[in-house]
Formats: structure tokens, C-alpha cells, sequence
């Protein structure tokens, strides 16, 4: 057999005591984070989806922003949409488990008890675009080639397989470098499965940018693209896997498109004008305010608010650790109080949003009360090392009225800042009263609807002595700057899953602070948030996930890393009334582009 070990191939030979486990273990047709599958293996199609759903018409869709790219898979250029219906993985994540995958490119899968290493058997059937089989070559190749030259993430996400190897044309192993992880498999399940012959052919980078439509084997392949502007994918009419359980019902519109708007008035008014059919609204006033339009009175237009119960995560202003003026916690605190949420929540939402005070918002993984005896089994080895306020007592940002006088939290801010050798000058101006240095930073986003928020943050910070400014940048130099953490603040999302794990390493580990491209953004270094991170990782039972989760949103919440913004539990959702969906929606997402058709196509 062939063994990769980072790129290159050696050969190596199996022991009996290998051959023996790897015969013992039955081929099954899916996986489940805990417990079983929802799905036996004789299941017909998903609950969520019309297994008649008539195929035809198109989706339009829009995007704010720009592209330059069409391979989302490294760290350059701004990659277009669509990217995940062109490409496919080993394995298909079900829409109604907290966390359960089927077979997609793999028709079995073959794990241990222990979960130390997985088997994926490949579908002969399983072709790219230009006929060519998908073979256990090609998902090597994948593995490599992501974990090397891709972004980042894929270094950390599958920072636990020690070899891949092709056993076969169609059968492919991956050995982990540790037992016990029960997540391994299934986020292997996930890894993009790339053809090797088109990405080696000669003249081809995979590590440059490029907008030439890339060879896929997924639902759909790329038609029309006008850079900055346009994307087109159109349905493969002979796609290979269209007849699988997991697939029946689902990817029914012959056309999906992508239509780029810089400016997101400019959007919403195409949008209402019929340049495009679904939106999904991000912003709460434009919400309760923009949608007062004949075309939503009349009917034409639908307006929803589907209510759901899938985490939240976090979304907040992020310090970057690797400022100075932001290694100091009280720094972080006294800057915090000057944001008036209850305020700016009325102000601006319509009081439409709940304050962020979790990193696991909206689950049950949120640390809630004071610790659990379970927590405190946890925290407790780590006692000397844990901020105040760990083990003792709920994280919660302080509250204002909402009226706009917010002096007792300037207050705060002001006792803290002096503490911290940050003293008022005559001027009017925050300076450090060793260094003279002035308290001064940046706000930068690629978005400008956070501005009206940010601005009288900013004038409260302005009446503390501090120097904020406000700087909106295109995407292509946001995401450079921030792959570079070219920052002092910025607005930043941290989604979670129903089931945390391996990505937790990529948020907040250490060893990738200072890594170019990684999404430690904040830059946090904690020998116990890392620690932590390997418990969740390793953990066996739900029961234990979540404790260990909570525990590691204290730890996060007391470092006082974010200023802590807000969620808001449904999706605003606003569609053209051409569309028909399925009477049961999906648990853990919405289910528009793979389960709605369209009514026309009748």
C-alpha cells in the first residue's frame, strides 16, 4: 500500500494485527457525532425535502461585495460564491441531527470503537464533470495538498490525521495520532475531494488565484461568471449522485445566480424591483423599516421571520491582542463599558436583538448561574491560572437604561483606566502616565452598516479621552489586512455548531496567533483555553461536551477578548412568491437552495 506522510509517498507494509482490525470493523452507510444515525441504511430520502420536487427554473440570489476568485480553498483573492455545489466531500451532513453525516462520495464507512482511524469506501459510480472516476488517489491528493498549500484552517481543522493512505482505487484510510476523538471521522467526512489530474496538469497553480471555472463533480458547475459581478452555476442534468437517498429532492432549480452589489441600499431596491428573488435581511431597521413596498403589501413579495434554535455562537467587537494598549485586561473592560447597547439596540433595532454574553449563544452549552459542580471538576486544577470572576459568580456586560445617559458606566471605565496608568491630561486627552502614550486605536470593517453602532461608541470613547476612529475598507483589503491581523478592532462572528470540537483550535489556540490566515484573530495565547480545547475535542458523551463547552465560555467570557454585540434567534428571510417549499423544514438550517423549487417548474 502507499503511505503519505506531509507529501510524500513511501512504501510501507501492513502488520497481520492491522489486517485482522481492519476486518473486524463492519462497513456502515453513516456516522453520528453521539449515539446513532437518524437514517437506517434502506432510508428513501431525507424528511426535510419533496422527493417530487419538480426540477427547473432559476434562483436568484445576490451578494455584497466582490470576487476575484473561484478557489475558495486558499487564503488569496476573494472567493466567488456557489463554490460548495460545485465540489464534493467523502461524506453529507443531514440537516435535522446535531451532528450526523452519510455516505456520499463514500458509499461505506469502516471506524473503530475507538474512533482512531477511518475507512471511507469509495462509489465506483462517483465521477467528476468530465466523466473521470473520483478514486482514493484524488482524496489523498485533496488531503495533502489543502493541509499544505490551502488555507490555514485545513492545517488545524485536520491537525490530528498522521497518514492517509490509498489502499485501494477505491478505498482510503486515515490514521489518527490520537484514540477517543469521536468528531475525527466525520470532519474527515467533510474534507473537499479535488481532482487530481485537472489540478496537475501543467500550467495550473493551486495555490494562485484564478477565475477559470475549476472541474468539479458536485450538483452543479459553473456557467456564465463576469468578474465583480456575476456567477452563474447551472445543474448537471447527468450528475452522478442525484439518485442517492441523501440527494433525493434536493438541488431542483436548473440555474442558481449570484449578483454582486457594492452598496446594500442599491441591493434591496434591485430587490424589490425583481432584479433577484430571495434575500436574507441582516439588518433589523432595514427590517421594520424598507419592506413597506407595494410589491410586499401586494403579495408578491413574501416576508418571514423563522424562528430557530441553533447557537448562536458570538459576534462582537474583537481586540487585537498583539497591540499593546490591549494586553491590559482593564483596558479591555473600561472600553467595553463605553458601548451603550440598550441604547444603540433601541436606537437602531427596534429593540429587535439579545446582547451577546456567551461564546455558545443560544445552546446548551452556554455557561449559565454559577459553576456547576461539574465545571468547578473541571476549572478548578486550573485555579492559579483563572481571571477573577471564573469560579465565581455568571458573566454578564453591564447594562444601561437605554435612556442615553450612560455616566455611571464611564465611570467604571474612568476608575479603570486611571488603574491602569491611563490618566486623563488637560486637554481632554487619554495618555499613559509613564509613556506619555496616547490611548488611541482604529475600528476597520467592510461593511458599512456598522458605522451608525460604532459612531457613538465612538463619542463615548471620545468622552473617556480616547482617540477612536472609524474606517470602512473593500473586501479584497479587509480580508487581506485581516489574514495579516493588520488591525487594532474590528466587528467579527464566531459561529458554532450543535457539536464543537476540532475548529475550537482555529478560534482561539495558541499555536495559531501568530499564523497568517488563521482565525485566532484576537490573538489569545492561554495555556488553559488550550487545554480546554483538547478536553472538548476528546470528549465522549454529550453530557460531557457541554459541560466542558461551558466551561471554556467562562474562561473566554471573563477575558474580556470582545465587546460583546448581539443575536437574534430567527432568520428575516423576504422571497418573490415563485417558490414552493417542503411541509417539513430542516432542524439546523434554512434548506432554500437544495430544498424549495420553483412553482413554474410544474
Amino acid at each position: 500500500m502507499l503511505k503519505i506522510l506531509s507529501g510524500v509517498v513511501v512504501l510501507a507494509l501492513l502488520s497481520f494485527p492491522a489486517l485482522a482490525q481492519d476486518a473486524a470493523v463492519k462497513p456502515v452507510h453513516a456516522l453520528a457525532m453521539h449515539g446513532a444515525p437518524k437514517y437506517a441504511a434502506d432510508f428513501k430520502h431525507l424528511d426535510y425535502v419533496n422527493p417530487n420536487a419538480p426540477k427547473g427554473g432559476t434562483f436568484r440570489q445576490h451578494v455584497i461585495g466582490t470576487f476575484d476568485s473561484l478557489n475558495p480553498h486558499i487564503i488569496k483573492g476573494a472567493p466567488g460564491a456557489g463554490s460548495s455545489l460545485v465540489n464534493e466531500t467523502l461524506l453529507e451532513q443531514s440537516a435535522d441531527e446535531p451532528f450526523s453525516e452519510y455516505g456520499l462520495i463514500a458509499e461505506t464507512i469502516e471506524v473503530p470503537e475507538d474512533r482512531s482511524w477511518v475507512i471511507f469506501n469509495l462509489r465506483p459510480q462517483a465521477k467528476w464533470h468530465d466523466g473521470q472516476q473520483i478514486t482514493a488517489d484524488d482524496v489523498v491528493w485533496s488531503f495533502n495538498t489543502l493541509t499544505t498549500e490551502g488555507a490555514p484552517f485545513y492545517k488545524a481543522y485536520y491537525h490530528n490525521v498522521k497518514t492517509v493512505e490509498a489502499l485501494s482505487p477505491t478505498r482510503v484510510k486515515f490514521t489518527f495520532d490520537m484514540a477517543g476523538n469521536r468528531e475525527l471521522p466525520l470532519i474527515v467526512g467533510q474534507l473537499p475531494i479535488l481532482p487530481k489530474h485537472y489540478w496537475t496538469a501543467e500550467g495550473r497553480k493551486f495555490g494562485e488565484s484564478s477565475l477559470t471555472p475549476p472541474l468539479g463533480s458536485g450538483p452543479y458547475k459553473y456557467g456564465t461568471v463576469k468578474p465583480g459581478e456575476l456567477i452563474e452555476l447551472v445543474r448537471v442534468q447527468d450528475w452522478w449522485a442525484k439518485d442517492l437517498p441523501i440527494n433525493v429532492g434536493r438541488y431542483n432549480f436548473d440555474k442558481l445566480t449570484y449578483e454582486y452589489y457594492r452598496d446594500a441600499n442599491v441591493a434591496l431596491e434591485a430587490f424589490l424591483g425583481g432584479q433577484y428573488d430571495f434575500r436574507q435581511e441582516n439588518t433589523a431597521k432595514t427590517w421594520a423599516t424598507a419592506y413597506d413596498a407595494p410589491v410586499v403589501k401586494s403579495g408578491q413579495v413574501k416576508k418571514e421571520e423563522v424562528h430557530h434554535t441553533l447557537p448562536q455562537g458570538a459576534q462582537g467587537f474583537i481586540f487585537n491582542l498583539r497591540r499593546p494598549i490591549f494586553q491590559d485586561i482593564s483596558v479591555r473592560r473600561a472600553i467595553s463599558y463605553a458601548f451603550d447597547f440598550e441604547w444603540s439596540n433601541k436606537q437602531f433595532a427596534h429593540d429587535a436583538y439579545t446582547r451577546t454574553r456567551s461564546y455558545f449563544s443560544n445552546s446548551d452549552m452556554e455557561a449559565k448561574g454559577q459553576p456547576s459542580a461539574a465545571e468547578l471538576a473541571i476549572l478548578d486544577p486550573f485555579r492559579d491560572q483563572l481571571l477573577p470572576g471564573v469560579l465565581a459568580e455568571e458573566f454578564n456586560p453591564r447594562k444601561t437604561d437605554g435612556s442615553g445617559n450612560n455616566r455611571d458606566m464611564l465611570a467604571g471605565a474612568n476608575e479603570l483606566l486611571n488603574k491602569s496608568g491611563y490618566v486623563m491630561g488637560k486637554d481632554g486627552v487619554r495618555v499613559h502616565s509613564i509613556t506619555g502614550q496616547r490611548l488611541e486605536f482604529e475600528f476597520i470593517d467592510n461593511n458599512p452598516a456598522f458605522e451608525r453602532w460604532i459612531a457613538p461608541f465612538i463619542q463615548n470613547l471620545k468622552k473617556l479621552g480616547i482617540k477612536a476612529t472609524y474606517r470602512t475598507v473593500d473586501d479584497a483589503q479587509y480580508q487581506n489586512r485581516m489574514n495579516n491581523f493588520d488591525f487594532d478592532m474590528t466587528v467579527m462572528v464566531y459561529p458554532q455548531s450543535s457539536s464543537p470540537g476540532n475548529e475550537q483550535r482555529e478560534f482561539w489556540g495558541s499555536d495559531r496567533a501568530e499564523m497568517p490566515g488563521s482565525r485566532n484573530y484576537i490573538g489569545i495565547k492561554d495555556p488553559v483555553v488550550d487545554a480546554l480545547i483538547e478536553k472538548i475535542v476528546a470528549a465522549q458523551t454529550r453530557e460531557e461536551l457541554i459541560v466542558l463547552c461551558s466551561s471554556l465560555d467562562r474562561v473566554l467570557q471573563w477575558g474580556y477578548y470582545m465587546v460583546p454585540n448581539w443575536y437574534l434567534s430567527a432568520w428575516r428571510i423576504a422571497y418573490w412568491d415563485k417558490f414552493e417549499k417542503p411541509a417539513i423544514a430542516p432542524t439546523y438550517g434554512m434548506g432554500v437552495t437544495d430544498t424549495w423549487w420553483a412553482k413554474d417548474a410544474k
